[in-house]
């Protein structure tokens, strides 16, 4: 019997390690990189590193390198190869030129592909595919290079030159009016937004796949999509949520991630809004992935380079319920004292809550709280110190709430 089931593609990975990125950095990179290439669908089969001072101008890697990758696969079923840094137009040419029939991706193009299989608005699709025409606009030269020795004569053009141009101008239309169609988007997104100024905004940040939509479901006791890959949520949603007889409105909001393309950030503009506007941040972050404290820092950098950085925030510690706690004479100390390899102890969650209270983890911002939205762990605390926050915007907008009525506001999104 012949299976008509569709293989699932296959890749192999690279990345360069330098003096600045350790072999350890590089291979946490590509764990990333392969959970990525897992959300597209696609099997890592591979993985290559090389040391370089830095990335080869050419060809990313060195000539050696190559030629360990082409004969890796040559004897073995390859799809694409997938390189963890953006590329410069001239080494994807002459890496394609290399690999023939590969494909050939980098990290930005990868996530680029997940958004677009992710996206389900109108206004997220035209947002990723505004990010992919930007993305392809400076790299089209490649296309065309079939034709480039079928030269014209004397101040004549060849016909590989008039097909470049041609597609320089079809892809510059298609950029105006994707720009054109989202302003309009905008427009009504602010007009929303504007209709529910009357209430305080909080929204949902942190790197993708911390559990944010998860924490949505229960805060705002409605059903929104949570699956644990990279970038289960592109569209931002909003809910409306009560506590204690205060409105306000929580937003779930997109995912970010190392090396973030900046045409996705321009892109979603609009969704980003719903972050620079809001009143209040709920920055949540997966304490038991190895390197949440980088997640930190990057979603941090992001916030500031959008300007949403000296907001009212809230760091919210999820999934306590999969950290390896550490034994207490092994962890709990000050963050610059250093430790070696802790030994692993298994404690109820009130225990662990308290310990990581007293650790220097509890210090990295003013309100700071250790949840399990998956378990319900400690959910109440971060409800008190929501409502805490919440309240005092609250305040300042209706200094009278209390002849207020919750009928008077309309809560259609």
């Amino acid at each position: 019997m012949i299976s008509t089931a569709k293989r699932q593609e296959t890749a192999v990975l690279v990345a360069v390690s330098s003096q600045r990125q350790s072999a350890e950095k590089t291979q946490e990179y590509l764990d990333e990189l392969a959970f990525l290439a897992t959300t597209l669908g696609v099997n890592t089969i591979q993985s290559f590193t090389q040391n370089l001072d830095r990335p080869d101008i050419r060809t990313y890697v060195g000539k050696g390198k190559l030629e360990e990758i082409q004969t890796f696969i040559a004897a073995n079923p390859v799809d694409m190869i997938i390189f963890d840094d953006d590329l410069t137009p001239s080494q994807v040419r002459n890496l394609e030129g290399t690999f023939k029939e590969i494909k050939v991706l980098d990290r930005g193009l990868l996530i680029l592909n997940i958004f677009a299989m992710r996206a389900q608005t109108a206004q997220a699709k035209t947002q990723v595919e505004l990010a992919q025409y930007q993305y392809m606009y400076p790299r089209l030269t490649r296309m065309w290079t079939h034709l480039s020795r079928q030269k014209g004569g004397v101040g004549m053009r060849g016909p590989g030159e008039k097909e470049l141009e041609t597609d320089r101008r079809i892809v510059q239309d298609r950029i105006a009016f994707l720009k054109d169609k989202l302003e309009k988007f905008d427009r009504q997104s602010i007009t929303r937004r504007k209709e529910r100024n009357r209430l305080v905004r909080v929204a949902l940040v942190g790197y993708t796949n911390v559990g944010k939509s998860t924490l949505m479901r229960r805060l705002a006791k409605a059903d929104v999509f949570a699956e644990n890959k990279l970038f289960a949520t592109v569209d931002s949603t909003v809910r409306k949520v009560t506590l204690e007889n205060i409105p306000f409105l929580l937003t779930d909001t997109v995912g970010f991630i190392r090396k973030l393309p900046t045409t996705l950030i321009e892109s979603f503009k609009s969704t980003l809004d719903e972050v620079r506007e809001a009143d209040v941040l709920l920055h949540v972050v997966d304490i038991s992935h190895p390197s949440f404290e980088e997640h930190i820092e990057v979603v941090n950098s992001t916030l500031a380079d959008i300007g949403a950085a000296d907001k009212p925030t809230i760091l919210v510690f999820n999934k306590i319920d999969l950290y390896q706690q550490p034994a207490e004479d092994e962890y709990w100390h000050d963050e610059e004292e250093g430790a070696g390899e802790p030994l692993v102890e298994q404690v109820p969650a009130e225990t662990l809550i308290e310990r990581l209270k007293k650790s220097y983890i509890a210090r990295k911002a003013d309100h700071v709280v250790f949840i399990s939205a998956e378990q319900k762990e400690n959910m109440e605390e971060l409800r008190d110190l929501i409502f805490k926050l919440v309240k005092e915007k609250h305040f300042t907008i209706y200094p009278n709430w209390e002849n207020v009525s919750l009928s008077d506001f309309d809560w259609e999104e």
